[in-house]
């Protein structure tokens, strides 16, 4: 029996033995390895390692809201008559960076959108919708005062000194960057398509070219209007004795050479210094005219030869510690000859249309053309605008600092395109038959009309402002901005368009003396923005 008892357990033993080796025999499945996210401490705070590659990527964003009131001069119109305006804005950005053997590798982009209320000046200024960079939503509603937009505000690569993509304009040096509604004079091209080069030299010493999209330093080009279509730039030319030919002018600028922007750079423990210069050109199609009837041969214009604008800028920001730690004045100033937007003379209106108003119920336009079409050469003739700005920012104690901030500005048309235009309508009012036009009539030279007109006159910008923000905890803003701005003409007087509307529908009575207009000689407008910001 105990023979029989010692055989059976050392037999279990021996088959325990084999189970347990052929089970050492057989795959482990093992556990999916976890691979933690990893702070990249290269490029400074907030940066991670993108799981299973080389490259940092910081995401960051901002939420904002902003309230606006600007008085109503006028109540004349469903464009006018509006004295708040609100709007909710969001911002996602995210940078990637790459070191290579031959230096950073990065790409950035932001992404803009929001949802706006109120009338053009109020909800829209200071936001690139306002110069055409926004893709406004089609859920347009109460004339145009809800809106939804959305802006590719950012999307370049750098590399080895290359910046290609949609970023800021080289040529753009103070940008607004002490104010809330960007409401001086001055170049503020947030987001353009470009491909530049950068070469440094040390010291903080460096020179870029820059290759940009024109379409963004854009301003329409001014044509005579005429009674046949208002809108559409015509030009009417006749011949003795014979009916008259209608001669279309095609304005519209074509996609042809890039601009090409020259910046010399400094930058310093004590500041920056910037020199800018930009090419830009100004193009139209060809005239299409119209057949002559009779025995008229018409008047022929000469195909309009394209003009190449430029600009140059001169700016410098210094650093003021030994004010309070954070201080800076920024000082700059610019000069165009047919490229307006380089000194930003329209930039709290914008310039995508001729006669942007910068106040409601405007007493007069000002007009923001680069050139107008001579319409009887078919030439441009170009404008010529400057504008200087000066903003300082004071930090009263670490949570609290303000802005002040001023500048002023020209824009002049010559002589000659103004007695042009003048002689062109007058051609066109004889055949047209009628006395009304729009107001872009610039009327018959000698005329009365013609001295009170605000087609091309020129005319100067004045603004001046202060801020106070409060910033209780890191990256939060609660800020007021309020700020005045006057527009007037650097001699004689123009029709008031606001208490004589109808003053150019009566273009004969004026110049006869049966019809007195009221005249000005400048308007202005104080206005006020209060805002919230969080960044993250």
């Amino acid at each position: 029996m105990k023979l029989l008892k010692s055989v059976l357990l050392g037999s279990a033993a021996a088959f325990a033995a084999v189970g347990a080796a052929h089970a050492a025999d057989l795959p482990v499945k093992k556990a999916a390895p976890i691979e933690y996210v990893r702070v990249c401490s290269a490029f400074g705070a907030g940066f991670f390692y993108i799981p299973g590659t080389d490259t940092c990527l910081r995401v960051s964003g901002r939420a904002r809201f902003e309230g606006g009131y600007m008085a109503s001069n006028s109540r004349q119109g469903s464009g006018n008559g509006d004295t708040s305006g609100y709007q909710g804005r969001l911002r996602f950005n995210m940078d990637a960076r790459t070191q290579t053997a031959y230096g950073t590798l990065r790409a950035f982009v932001r992404l803009d959108a929001g949802s706006r209320t109120g009338y053009s000046g109020i909800g829209t200024s200071g936001t690139q919708a306002r110069i055409g960079q926004a893709y406004n939503a089609t859920g347009v509603d109460e004339v145009g005062r809800a809106q939804q937009f959305v802006n590719v505000d950012k999307a370049f690569i750098q590399f080895a000194g290359l910046t290609a993509g949609r970023a800021s304009s080289f040529f753009d040096f103070y940008a607004h960057d002490f104010e809330i509604t960007a409401a001086t004079a001055g170049s503020d091209n947030a987001s353009t398509n470009l491909l530049a080069y950068t070469a440094t030299a040390g010291n903080g010493l460096s020179a870029t070219l820059s290759i940009e999209d024109p379409v963004f330093r854009r301003t329409p080009i001014f044509a005579p209007p005429g009674p046949a279509n208002p809108v559409s730039p015509v030009f009417v030319g006749y011949t003795k004795g014979a009916p008259s030919s209608f001669a279309n002018i095609d304005s519209i600028q074509r996609e042809r050479l890039p601009d090409f922007v020259g910046v010399l750079r400094l930058d310093q423990a004590w500041g920056s210094a910037q020199i800018s210069a930009a090419a830009h050109e100004l193009n139209v199609g060809n005239i299409v005219l119209g057949a002559p009837t009779g025995s008229g041969t018409g008047i022929n214009l000469a195909h309009t030869n394209s003009v190449q604008a430029w600009a140059v800028q001169g700016g410098l920001k210094i650093n003021a510690p030994f004010v309070a730690p954070g201080d800076a004045l920024y000082l700059q100033g610019a000069y165009a000859d047919g490229a307006q937007l380089y000194t930003g003379y329209s930039a709290f209106s914008g310039s995508y249309q001729q006669t942007a108003a910068t106040i409601q119920g405007q007493k007069f336009v000002q007009y923001f053309s680069d050139a107008t079409i001579n319409p009887f050469t078919g030439q441009l003739q170009t404008s010529q605008t400057f504008s200087a700005v000066a903003s300082y920012l004071h930090y009263w104690s670490p949570e609290w600092r303000s802005a002040f901030f001023g500048s002023y500005g020209e824009q002049s048309f010559s002589r000659s395109a103004r007695l042009a235009q003048g002689a062109a309508f007058n051609v066109a009012s004889t055949l047209g038959g009628g006395n009304a036009f729009s107001t872009n009539a610039v009327g018959v030279p000698g005329t009365r009309f013609y001295q009170l007109s605000q087609a091309l006159r020129d005319t100067y910008q004045f603004v001046a402002g202060a801020s106070l923000i409060w910033s209780p905890v890191k990256d939060l803003d609660i800020g007021v901005e309020g700020y005045y701005t006057q527009i007037g003409l650097k001699s004689g007087r123009a029709i008031d368009l606001d208490k004589t509307p109808g003053a150019y529908n009566a273009i004969a009575q004026i110049n006869n003396g049966s019809f007195v207009p009221r005249t000005a000689t400048q308007d202005s407008i104080s206005q006020v923005r209060f805002r919230v910001q969080r960044d993250f």
